[in-house]
């Protein structure tokens, strides 16, 4: 699984630092919005980077290849982490409709609320193997 996230932005920042802590199997991995591959699957999923207010979550391509956007993308990053995490499934039950509109309020205003840094995010020595350029 690929998260594509906005490297910049620190609300995704502090998300990616979640998911290092919690994904002890490693099995996430991350590309920004600022790299190459993070524009890579961006394109492929037909998404730019003007505007973007998604995160986008890719699955390996033995898993379907399949992607995931807004308040889906986070529900499987959840359920990929494990226990206690996959409790967060039973957000399925809410409406996409009401769970994504909450998500794009949050994602417009992400930068005002969190703040944005005008460098990228490094990765601590031990997870830079988890990110892909």
């Amino acid at each position: 699984m690929i998260v594509v996230f906005d490297a910049k932005c620190l609300l995704c920042n502090g998300w990616v630092q979640f998911l290092l802590r919690h994904d002890r199997a490693g099995r996430i991995r991350f590309a920004s919005i600022q790299g190459q591959e993070g524009l890579r699957l961006l394109h492929e999923a037909g998404l730019q980077v003007d505007g973007l207010q998604t995160l986008l979550v890719v699955e390996d391509k033995d898993d379907g290849g399949r992607t995931w956007q807004h308040t889906a993308a986070i529900l499987r990053i959840l359920h990929a982490l494990g226990w206690p995490w996959r409790l967060a499934w039973v957000g399925w039950l809410v409406p996409a409709l009401l769970r994504d509109a909450l998500y794009r309020l949050v994602a417009r205003n992400r930068y005002r609320i969190w703040g944005r840094s005008e460098t990228c995010m490094l990765p601590a020595p031990e997870h830079a193997g988890r990110f892909l350029d």
